[in-house]
């Protein structure tokens, strides 16, 4: 992860709709923080660091390609393990930070919309493929190398630390099979060609470790 460069993007986008700039850093302050709370192994700057790249790797293919970005960076701004609550407090806090930027009520209200849909991964705003690349670029990191799946699986059990594993087990079965019960995990054709196979490989993989 690279801090400086995260850091230069946010300016980057902010700077389009804000020209306070005292206001772009502290906000872009408030990010860093939220990020790098003590309890996030998983839902990090990095995390947010590895969905920018592939927004970018898609950019001629995403219709809104800043309010993309935004709800990137506010998607997983609250988090708290034990909450089922997390993408509505994000999205509301991504809108009450977003109050003094120069966005329309309608872009503000798709940004809101897409955060909300990173919640049970469904589609929200069906008029272009946006909220398709964002919840694909979310779920990517299924689709990796077995070893890159199985750290990214630690990360997630670090999280949920509090919970021991009679617990954490059955409820991350339950998740598991969730997944693997859906018709498809991405909703791109590009990332249902690039990861559906392999997803469903590590799913079932982690799933039976569990057995």
């Amino acid at each position: 992860m690279n801090i400086e460069n995260l850091n230069k993007n946010w300016l980057k986008l902010g700077q389009k709709y804000c020209q306070d700039f005292i206001l772009l850093n502290a906000v872009g302050r408030k990010i860093k923080k939220r990020y790098s709370e003590k309890n996030r192994h998983y839902h990090n700057l990095n995390h947010i660091e590895f969905m920018l790249n592939l927004a970018k790797e898609n950019k001629e293919a995403i219709t809104d390609f800043d309010e993309l970005l935004f709800a990137i960076w506010f998607h997983d701004i609250i988090y708290k393990s034990r909450s089922k609550r997390n993408e509505k407090r994000s999205a509301k806090y991504a809108i009450k930070k977003l109050k003094n930027f120069n966005l329309k009520e309608l872009k503000r209200d798709k940004i809101y919309k897409l955060i909300l849909s990173t919640k049970k991964h469904k589609i929200l705003v069906n008029k272009d493929l946006d909220n398709a690349f964002l919840l694909d670029f979310d779920l990517a990191i299924l689709g990796k190398d077995w070893e890159i799946y199985k750290a990214y699986t630690q990360k997630i059990r670090k999280e949920y630390k509090m919970f021991p594993n009679f617990l954490y087990r059955p409820a991350r079965k339950k998740v598991l099979q969730g997944f693997l019960d859906r018709e498809t995990l991405y909703f791109t054709e590009k990332y249902k060609n690039l990861f559906e196979e392999k997803a469903r490989e590590n799913l079932q993989k982690e799933l039976n470790l569990y057995n």
